[in-house]
């Protein structure tokens, strides 16, 4: 198994003649422990189907193959691809592809799910999970796609930027409460497992990291009746959360409901008039949602 030290990292990337490229993210994760407590949180055994974005050098990948029942590892960078493949050519758990996981912002490449179902099929009674050290520039539409995904995630446990991870875990009146943190809590559980400074890093990103530990709890998820329109209607009404919640519905909902049907709203939430977006929690702001969706059903964000 390789050791993905910062030495070790400068001396392959000299043989090949490559820099971290800094476009698509590349922070290398150099603390060993911390490659280990990430894999020990995914608590992985032969059931599990993994997804790894940011294969890298195939270290973390390592790891994960030696519990997981089957890992799709996705590189976007030829040259870490390349070098990847040499770390894990003996590992038949482990299947490669070399393109971007994304297809755009709000959806994944089609050959990553094609590779996860199949892998999910060809496993009996399989459980689906992430397990990544994920680039900061990709990390939210990974994390937040996942859970509107053809395959629900049984949990995600991830390397990411500080700053998300506090936004998925934020409770109301919070600085980082918002729409994100309504979606993640509307069907999972959010733990902070750990922060990390830039220094475990090569080459040092500029904030702080954390490794954050996602669990889909499947009777949160049963009890949102539209998940898309859920996400949809918190998102609108969380771009100005600091202004008076009437305001923003009757922003989100312009063309749909007047004035009078948005206080009729407001008056069946029993909401005072001064009430905030940023102040309600996940099972008001379903409850509210449920009320706008039976009203306007096929609303949808401009």
């Amino acid at each position: 198994m390789s050791r993905q030290t910062k030495s070790f990292l400068i001396s392959r990337f000299r043989e090949m003649g490559i820099r971290p490229a800094t476009r698509h993210g590349q922070n290398f994760l150099i603390d060993l422990n911390l490659h280990r407590l990430i894999v020990d949180s995914a608590e992985l055994d032969a059931r599990d189907v993994v997804l790894e974005v940011g294969t890298g050098t195939g270290a973390i990948t390592q790891m994960i193959s030696d519990r997981a029942g089957a890992v799709v590892t996705v590189e976007i960078d030829g040259h870490m691809f390349e070098l990847a493949s040499e770390m894990l050519i003996d590992r038949e758990n482990v299947t490669m592809l070399n393109v971007d996981a994304l297809r755009n912002k709000n959806n994944f490449n089609p050959a990553v799910i094609e590779a996860v179902g199949a892998q999910l099929a060809s496993i009996p009674g399989s459980r689906f999970k992430l397990v990544a050290n994920l680039p900061y520039n990709i990390a939210t539409p990974i994390l937040s796609n996942l859970l509107s995904w053809e395959f629900t995630p049984h949990s995600m446990v991830a390397t990411i930027q500080k700053e998300l991870g506090e936004r998925m875990a934020a409770q109301p009146w919070s600085k980082d409460y918002s729409a994100l943190s309504a979606w993640f809590q509307c069907q999972a559980t959010v733990e902070i497992v750990r922060i990390m400074p830039p220094s475990v890093f090569w080459p040092e990103p500029k904030v702080d990291s954390a490794i954050v530990k996602t669990v889909i709890d499947p009777e949160r998820r049963a009890a949102v009746p539209d998940l898309r329109y859920f996400h949809q209607f918190t998102k609108a009404i969380f771009l100005h959360r600091r202004k008076f919640l009437r305001a923003n519905i009757v922003a989100a909902m312009k063309g749909v409901f007047n004035k009078a049907q948005v206080d009729q709203v407001m008056a069946e939430m029993e909401f005072a008039e001064d009430v905030r977006t940023e102040q309600l929690d996940v099972p008001t702001l379903l409850k509210l949602t449920e009320l706008v969706r039976k009203r306007a059903p096929d609303w949808t964000m401009n």
